[in-house]
């Protein structure tokens, strides 16, 4: 009878429990909801600096053209880097470096600022990547940083705000709100003066094009053009004729066609042609057959024949074809 008597009072407060219960799930799925919306934009907000570690961070907002602004800070004396973040052309990418600081072979890191070397660039599946980080989306952000000394840019690093950086106790003045024109013209300056040393050619002209060829400010491609066509060392030429290869547009592949007949060295050409390699195949593959067909260089002609050969393209098998006919 007791059990009996209980029942109703049981059956009175179920749904209370029940309501309590609803509400509590509710609040869960909202927290959930909540904390997904803040790794889905992890990339992009909660590393606005990048992964910059063992470092002195001065953060300064840009009141002043970028080249400006560099020469304040360089006018302070010492060895400082500056840093600060555009968007990127889209596509999976992840650019860190090769000689990571790790504890163990295989076993993460961070990229060496001050004295690491190169670059690494994977693309496509990031989460293979040595070192990868994980991370919701892929980086739509480049972090670029410069190395001042003697009052001038010495050297010139990028990467994606995914790659873990350490700074080996350097101070780094951060800039808040550079406009994406505003450094590319800074940089394309650099692309064409810090050529007076091969020391500064390699660590500052040649990544400054790299850096400059990853924005998407509508004024890249007149900068590369002009590298390509109008500089005076051959291996920035080069340098802005394989980038332009990366970027599909009319401009980039007259400018590229163009350094093909006209460029007084052959490397260039050959550079150029591999550039030719690397435009979208309905672009590219015609104007590799015509310069396999009819340019004066050999070595040229060699060149094209062997893009060719790699692009697997109904196109240049008839090409082929028609050659082995003639002989």
């Amino acid at each position: 009878m007791k059990v009996l008597r209980a029942s109703p009072k049981v059956l009175t407060t179920s749904p209370k429990v029940l309501r309590t219960s609803l509400k509590v799930l509710t609040a869960s799925l909202n927290v959930l909801a909540a904390a997904a919306m803040v790794l889905a934009v992890a990339p992009n907000v909660l590393f606005a600096q990048g992964r910059i570690a063992n470092a002195k961070i001065e953060t300064r907002a840009v009141a002043q053209p970028l080249e400006q602004e560099v020469q304040a800070i360089a006018a302070r004396g010492g060895a400082t880097w500056i840093g600060y973040r555009v968007p990127m052309t889209p596509g999976q990418r992840r650019m860190c470096c090769y000689d990571s600081i790790a504890p163990a072979a295989d076993a993460g890191g961070s990229c060496r600022l001050e004295s690491g070397g190169g670059i690494t660039m994977t693309q496509g599946d990031l989460s293979q990547s040595r070192n990868a980080s994980v991370v919701i989306e892929p980086a739509s952000d480049a972090v670029i940083l410069a190395r001042l000394e003697s009052r001038a840019v010495v050297r010139i690093r990028t990467f994606t705000p995914d790659c873990d950086v350490d700074a080996g106790n350097m101070p780094v003045v951060w800039l808040e709100n550079v406009a994406p024109a505003d450094s590319v013209a800074w940089l394309t300056t650099l692309a064409r003066t810090a050529v007076d040393t091969i020391d500064r050619e390699n660590h500052v002209a040649r990544p400054a094009i790299a850096a400059l060829a990853l924005h998407t400010a509508p004024a890249v491609v007149g900068s590369l053009v002009a590298l390509a066509r109008d500089n005076q060392r051959s291996s920035v030429r080069s340098q802005a004729l394989f980038w332009l290869g990366q970027r599909a547009g009319q401009e980039a592949a007259a400018t590229i066609t163009n350094a093909i007949a006209n460029d007084p060295d052959t490397e260039v050409k050959r550079r150029a042609v591999f550039a030719l390699s690397q435009l979208p195949k309905d672009q590219g593959i015609p104007l590799l057959i015509n310069v396999a067909r009819s340019n004066r260089n050999t070595e040229v002609r060699k060149q094209a024949m062997f893009w060719l050969g790699q692009s697997n393209d109904p196109r240049a098998v008839t090409f082929f074809e028609e050659i082995l006919k003639t002989k």
